[in-house]
């Protein structure tokens, strides 16, 4: 398997960024409910809200990464059979969740910088990520604060709802349609080849 794209499907570099991405984020979503629904006086709260944050930074380095790749290498056309429509709701889910994983970071950033707790921010206990200093100084930060708690809520229901779209596409390209936008993302195409007996 190729690192670049091809005309017929997804090269080994843009496969690997976006099943890390994916992994990544649904880890960062469920971290994020359970920390959110502990007290802070438990002792898996403070670590779960450290481990969230970088992964958080993580994705949004993975997804600047997995852009300028795209910008690059072009990905493999659409199935001719598509509709302009279909062509246009698959472009608009795609940079929709491209700049949702890249806003989400950014707005948890932000509600780290404005919290009047003032907790550091350790990625992965090794690198300290400062806090937005015209956030943290900001004599409004308590509104800032709960505005971005509110657009990274927002963002990740939005994120959420658009990877349930993708997935859903997916399953309806393969079992449907019967074409390849599934499979030219997968790393071996053995498990779906046509005609395998299943």
């Amino acid at each position: 398997m190729q690192w670049r794209n091809s005309e017929r499907r997804f090269g080994l570099a843009a496969v690997l960024l976006h099943w890390l991405i994916a992994v990544l984020f649904l880890a960062m979503l469920a971290i994020g409910v359970t920390m959110t629904r502990l007290p802070l006086t438990d002792p898996w709260t403070f670590p779960l809200f450290q481990f969230h944050k970088s992964l958080g930074a993580t994705v949004f380095l993975l997804v600047v990464a997995r852009i300028a790749w795209r910008a690059g290498n072009n990905p493999p056309p659409l199935p001719a059979s598509l509709k302009p429509y279909e062509r246009a709701l698959a472009k608009l889910t795609h940079w929709g969740l491209y700049a949702a994983l890249i806003a989400m970071p950014l707005t948890g950033w932000v509600i780290v910088s404005a919290s009047p707790l003032g907790i550091p921010t350790v990625l992965y206990g090794i690198v300290p990520l400062p806090h937005i200093g015209f956030v943290a100084g900001h004599p409004q930060k308590a509104a800032i604060e709960t505005a971005a708690s509110w657009t990274h809520w927002t963002i990740a229901v939005f994120a959420a709802t658009l990877i349930a779209l993708h997935i859903g596409a997916a399953f309806w390209h393969h079992f449907a349609k019967r074409d390849d936008v599934l499979t030219r993302m997968l790393p071996s195409r053995a498990l779906f080849r046509k005609g395998n007996g299943n």
